[in-house]
């Protein structure tokens, strides 16, 4: 790696080795306990009253997978252990419970790209954020602001959607009865976001989500020695959030790592110093939701590659 050999390794070991452990226990904790908060928000994005099981599960596994395969191909995971549950215990089509979890996802992807848009924006009020990262987030926020509009028409005028659906396949008679079940179960999957009751719970664990992970990138600040302000810890999360946004290696070796120099380099920190951060702040997280998630996979009593296969069925 790049950083590995641009830094003094001696220095490096040094500042590893100085490691305060007793700060290193909360940011360990924040990660499962990050994983929880996001599974009781995904809750909220499903149709009110249907109270899906498994989320939790599904959670835990999904981002494991992300931990150890490429391309984030935790997210496929999560919604197929998440469709899983509800056909065992719902009695719901496995396609059609495919769906609707994936609908979901999708509008928790939109919640969390917007969310660091937003703290990024409020960054930019106190630090000198990189361009290529003001570019990055110009990029993210047109790319929801395409996505939450297809939505939000679904959402608002679902009948005249549903009929330029069936324009545009009747060419296609194979295609049109799946495509207008498909339509049927994503629009269900905007019920949750549409619902009144659910938005105060939505935004309140949106924020949750997002304090629990500055908590633990805070705490390892102490770990190693840099006394510095809570904003360090918010900038450490969003640069590292922005970095980790795309497609990459197996657990985001380099470039979460990589994002985090950065975002320390923001505050006068050296190159070393910031690495020994960037790998105890990457091991913090790596390896107890890595753990956690291979637990509830042998409890599942399923595989990793059984998940990779599934195929949503209309």
């Amino acid at each position: 790696m790049y950083l590995l050999r641009s830094v003094d390794l001696q220095e490096l070991a040094r500042q590893l080795a100085s490691t305060r452990w007793e700060w290193v226990v909360p940011a360990v904790a924040v990660g499962p306990a990050g994983i929880w908060a996001r599974a009781v928000r995904w809750r909220y994005l499903f149709p009110p009253g249907s109270e899906p099981p498994g989320l939790l599960a599904a959670n835990m596994i999904g981002y494991m997978a992300n931990n150890v395969l490429p391309l984030r191909a935790g997210e496929l995971v999560r919604v197929y252990v998440a469709a899983r549950h509800s056909t065992a215990q719902l009695g719901a089509a496995f396609g059609g419970s495919l769906w609707l979890a994936g609908a979901t996802l999708i509008v928790e992807r939109i919640l969390d790209s917007l969310t660091l848009v937003l703290i990024l924006g409020v960054l930019v009020l106190y630090i000198a954020v990189p361009p290529a990262l003001q570019y990055a987030a110009v990029v993210v926020l047109a790319v929801d602001a395409v996505v939450a509009l297809v939505l939000l028409g679904l959402a608002i005028a679902p009948a005249r959607a549903r009929r330029l659906l069936a324009g545009l396949s009747r060419r296609w008679p194979a295609v049109q009865t799946p495509a207008e079940r498909v339509f049927e179960t994503i629009e269900r999957g905007l019920e949750g976001v549409r619902a009144r009751a659910h938005i105060l719970p939505l935004l309140s664990w949106t924020a949750l989500v997002w304090m629990l992970p500055v908590t633990g990138a805070w705490a390892l600040l102490h770990a190693v020695h840099l006394d510095l302000p809570a904003l360090a810890g918010w900038t450490v999360v969003t640069f590292v959030g922005f970095g980790i946004s795309i497609p990459s290696a197996p657990g985001y070796i380099g470039v979460w790592h990589a994002a985090a120099v950065l975002a320390l380099s923001m505050f006068g920190v050296s190159q070393a110093t910031a690495l020994g951060y960037a790998i105890l702040y990457h091991a913090s997280q790596f390896l107890p939701i890595t753990l956690c998630g291979w637990l509830f996979l042998v409890r599942e009593h399923m595989s990793l590659g059984e998940a990779a296969r599934a195929r949503p069925t209309a």
